[in-house]
């Protein structure tokens, strides 16, 4: 029985193994992976991904993504596709085949069918002259140095580096396509992605009497009692135009009271940060939680055109709508 330690080491060392596998792969990306992007691009039907076994759980894994991305596909089975379900091939399809050994008889099997019926064929694998890869039309080699720790024969690093792989072309195909944001919510419409990309930053900020707002003059005393009056844990500055100048947190505060002796005193365009980050209302919300998220702040004001204040959205009011 090993330690709890242990088996820390042993689950950090799995993952550092797959980690520094993946780098390796995108390290020799190369013309194949171009290559498969461009036969993607051209593709008029659907993309169809099989595998078996792990790989065919890969497989499932891609084509999930590829759909949820903007390109239709769909999982085939290696095994059943040679006992009837070749029927779901057309003309215009694509093919991805994966199987990291590229020996894997059902694939062999299938994949001149495919040639048959005028379907390019994409391979992952890991034998770069296996037979698979002799079948296909391009190949991207997803070969790892070994398996996995500690057996060196677990198929999860080179799992890991071919769902990675998938994620690489489905993502860089959604780039090459021009597909907008609104395209891709209208893919995840049930989901609380698809509610923050399909509602925008007007449709949820504070504005009217709800927005808190002092003039730059008023000092810190009547910014605390704005910031209490609209529960919104902030209050920006603005000009008497309109003009947004800087925003007060709660946050400013307590570095207020630990760096000012006498913090009541000050103005609030003393005690605001200048410049906020700020958003505009035709924004999608989820562009607004994607800036508060990576400034480690809760609250966006909202200006219009000429950059005067009409709103502020908080990062509460876009998480309330996984409840609606």
């Amino acid at each position: 029985m090993k330690s709890s330690s242990e088996y820390i080491s042993i689950a950090g060392k799995v993952l550092e193994h797959e980690s520094l596998a993946i780098k390796e792969v995108a390290a020799r990306l190369d013309d194949n992976f171009l290559k498969a992007l461009q036969i993607l691009q051209n593709c008029t039907g659907k993309v169809i991904v099989t595998g078996l076994g792990k790989s065919g759980i890969a497989a499932k894994k891609i084509s999930a993504t590829l759909a949820s991305t903007g390109t239709p596909a769909l999982f085939l089975h290696a095994a059943e596709a040679v006992h009837g379900d070749m029927g779901v091939i057309s003309a215009g399809d694509v093919a991805i085949a994966l199987s990291y050994s590229g020996e894997t008889q059902e694939l062999i099997e299938l994949l001149p069918r495919f040639k048959l019926l005028g379907v390019p064929v994409i391979s992952l694998t890991g034998g770069k002259s296996s037979n698979m890869a002799n079948l296909s039309d391009c190949v991207i080699d997803v070969s790892v140095p070994n398996y996995s720790f500690p057996y060196g024969i677990i198929p999860t690093a080179s799992n890991a580096v071919t769902v990675a792989i998938g994620d690489a072309l489905a993502i860089t195909l959604l780039v090459s396509k021009g597909i907008k944001e609104e395209d891709f919510a209208l893919l995840h419409p049930g989901g609380l992605l698809g509610k923050q990309m399909l509602v925008r930053v007007a449709d949820l900020m504070h504005s009217g009497d709800e927005l808190p707002v002092v003039p730059p003059q008023a000092d810190l005393r009547e910014s605390l009692v704005e910031m209490t009056a609209k529960m919104l844990g902030t209050t920006c500055v603005a000009k008497k135009d309109g003009r947004l100048l800087g925003i007060i947190t709660d946050g400013d505060l307590r570095r207020l009271l630990e760096t000012s002796d006498n913090p009541l005193d000050l103005s609030a365009s003393e005690a605001m940060t200048p410049d906020p980050k700020h958003i505009h209302p035709e924004m999608l919300s989820a562009k607004a939680l994607h800036i508060m998220e990576k400034h480690s702040i809760t609250s966006l004001p909202v200006v219009d055109a000429d950059e005067k204040l009409i709103g502020l959205i908080h990062m509460h009011d876009i998480l309330k709508l996984e409840t609606k």
